[in-house]
């Protein structure tokens, strides 16, 4: 199994739980969980990071190879996750902000290739006003978790 990370659980992570300069084992397990082909992100998740020119925008520019690129299957998951979104209950502006969003393409990814997508997001499947991960990943058949979740399921520890 592996996992594919929202931009949240990098920029909370770096904000509050895991900052880098007090929990820098956090970073090396992600890289290292990456290396062995468990933990990914994707290119637009790394565009967002760098747009924010801070520690984390540096961090995404260091390790390129942890963001992975669209291909074919991905583009093709992103006309089930289009059809998907225009066909619900929300509202024209939360479509639009979703299709804008790496959530968007997250989703397809996660679809094309079988991972399971990673986000502090949370379902809310009466909401008109913005697409969630979770419910965007249910409709589809996409697995999702949280960080934490997925830090346990690996058998992450973060000792002294």
């Amino acid at each position: 199994m592996a996992y594919l990370l929202d931009s949240d659980v990098l920029i909370s992570a770096k904000r509050n739980h895991y900052r880098m300069p007090v929990c820098p084992g956090f970073w090396e397990w992600i890289l290292k969980a990456h290396l062995a082909g468990v933990v990914f992100s994707i290119k637009k998740v790394q565009d967002e990071l760098k747009a924010m020119k801070d520690a984390l925008a540096d961090w995404a520019k260091r390790n390129p190879d942890f963001f992975l690129p669209p291909d074919n299957q991905v583009t093709a998951e992103l006309a089930s996750v289009s059809s998907w979104a225009t066909n619900q209950q929300y509202r024209s502006e939360a479509v639009g902000e979703f299709f804008g969003s790496a959530d968007y393409w997250l989703v397809a990814h996660a679809k094309a290739k079988g991972l399971i997508v990673v986000t502090h997001e949370v379902s809310e499947p009466n909401s008109k006003r913005r697409i969630k991960i979770p419910d965007a990943c249910k409709a589809l058949g996409v697995s999702w978790t949280n960080p934490f979740e997925m830090l346990e399921d690996q058998g992450a520890r973060f000792v002294l």
